[in-house]
């Protein structure tokens, strides 16, 4: 029935009502009002959330005690071989050449390569390092120094086998565009300790993901929780400065009188993004005194410089690791470091080199100077791409490829090392091929619910309705991996 009570027309004319009773009242009520958001920067504690400006990122409790305060995502967009990094297979080597046996792949779907292929062993050997022992490619010689840092995940799995949804798959938790990203939840969740940054910070190397800037969407949480695109050279945002002729004394008439008229609207209306949009602005105003002196890498020394293989000025994985560093310094809550380039459907050798060749010191300094600083116990990092590689050769004279991986989401390594997660653990496997998992399969949901966990916030709690349903990062599913935890 369609009653005065739920008439939207009645509803939306009590509403002028409202409106007009304040715009009446003239700037009586928005003084006030004003006064009232000063007192709440004052003292924030005698405030509600919607009198804070800004209160979107305000620092919230987690929901029981963190072992991390920030996350490193390194996100190896394009999908690193497992098998020829972590995942070694004798059996697999041994029977290079020869057809996979179809009982193995039946019913299977692969991008490119036929289900027949023949096996392709592993292109690098493989040793033993640290004192747990874990089984290292040689193309790895940082990280096998400090391999007694990381827990080693062999039994990953997904429910995607093409890049752009297997991206937003893991930095999601859905394979269709439009949901949050995992630092937007993580934001959304605990809020922010950078008052003069933003919370959730994007670096890149390499020619772009296929997922797009889905991949660190605010989807449909407020605008505040996506992620800020940074560069590693010049201004770390794209005009973060000043045009020619307009100085900071200028700038900050102008910002005062734009935010005297959207607060006033804002006691209007009551619109959340109106404080959302006077947040915004401020945080820009502070970031053009704090950014530049963040990618200032020429003030780290020299000895930290040549530790990461970093050269000020440039842009590289390397720069952007210790951009990683210095972003957590400063209370950046999470941080995703893409570096695209592993999609190696031709010379999985050559591709796996080139790769390693950028990343591979640079994590291992990452891992070792975060643990000198004290920083390590509190910061979590995370390594991993969208999917695995097949244990078959993809090879196409049509499409000019030869000795590659094509994609396969049944079985791919991650690893996690610092806050709370257990070292020099290595758990899971897949059989003789690397084909299927037979022990201690971990899907991505799995992996989401963990990282969520190790920062104080359960997965099945941090929820947020959107078209009358609640969502969650892990929806519908998704268990905590106990074997890492420390």
């Amino acid at each position: 029935m369609n009653t005065p009570e739920n008439n939207p027309i009645a509803a939306n004319l009590r509403n002028a009502g409202r409106r007009h009773f304040f715009q009446q009242c003239g700037v009586g009520v928005g003084k006030i009002a004003l006064a009232s958001l000063l007192a709440a920067e004052m003292n924030p504690s005698e405030a509600s959330a919607a009198e804070l400006a800004g209160g979107a990122l305000a620092p919230r409790s987690p929901h029981f005690p963190a072992k991390a305060k920030s996350v490193i995502y390194l996100f190896m967009a394009g999908a690193p071989s497992q098998l020829d990094l972590f995942d070694y297979k004798p059996t697999l080597a041994k029977l290079e050449g020869k057809p996979i046996p179809p009982e193995i792949v039946k019913d299977q779907r692969y991008a490119f390569i036929r289900r027949d292929a023949s096996l392709l062993g592993p292109r690098f050997s493989f040793a033993k390092h640290g004192e747990s022992g874990a089984e290292i490619s040689s193309a790895l010689p940082h990280l096998a120094k400090v391999v007694d840092e990381i827990a080693i995940i062999k039994s990953m799995h997904t429910d995607q086998f093409n890049h752009a949804p297997a991206q937003l798959f893991l930095n999601t938790g859905s394979g269709l565009p439009g949901r949050p990203s995992m630092g937007a939840w993580v934001t959304y969740g605990l809020g922010s300790e950078a008052n003069d940054l933003p919370a959730f910070v994007v670096l890149a190397t390499g020619r772009g993901t296929s997922g797009g800037a889905a991949n660190w969407s605010n989807g449909f949480l407020p605008g505040a929780y996506a992620g800020a695109p940074f560069r590693s050279q010049g201004d770390p945002i794209l005009f973060v400065s000043n045009p020619a002729g307009v100085d900071r004394a200028a700038q900050r008439r102008s910002l005062d009188l734009i935010q005297s008229l959207n607060r006033r609207q804002a006691d209007i209306i009551g619109d959340p993004d109106i404080t959302t949009r006077i947040n915004s602005y401020e945080t820009a105003y502070r970031m053009q005194a704090r950014a530049p002196e963040l990618v200032d890498l020429a003030s780290e020394s020299k000895q930290t410089l040549a530790l990461y293989g970093a050269q000020p000025g440039k842009t590289s994985f390397a720069n952007n690791c210790l951009l990683a560093r210095r972003l957590v310094e400063r209370g950046v809550r999470f941080i995703n470091v893409y570096h695209q380039g592993w999609d190696a459907h031709s010379n999985v050798e050559g591709n796996i080199k080139r790769n390693c060749g950028l990343t591979d010191q640079p994590i291992a300094a990452l891992i070792q100077d975060l643990k000198q600083r004290g920083l390590l116990d509190q910061t979590l990092i995370v390594w991993g791409g969208e999917f695995g590689r097949t244990p078959m050769v993809e090879a196409s004279a049509a499409l000019n490829r030869t000795l590659g991986r094509d994609h396969h989401p049944q079985a791919f390594t991650m690893w996690l090392a610092g806050g709370g997660v257990k070292p020099g653990v290595t758990m899971g496997k897949s059989d003789d091929l690397g084909f299927r998992l037979i022990e201690q399969p971990v899907h991505v949901h799995d992996i989401q619910a963990t990282i969520l966990h190790l920062l104080g916030l359960d997965h099945k709690r941090l929820t947020f309705t959107y078209q009358g349903r609640p969502f969650r990062l892990t929806d519908v599913h998704g268990n905590l991996v106990p074997e890492i935890l420390a």
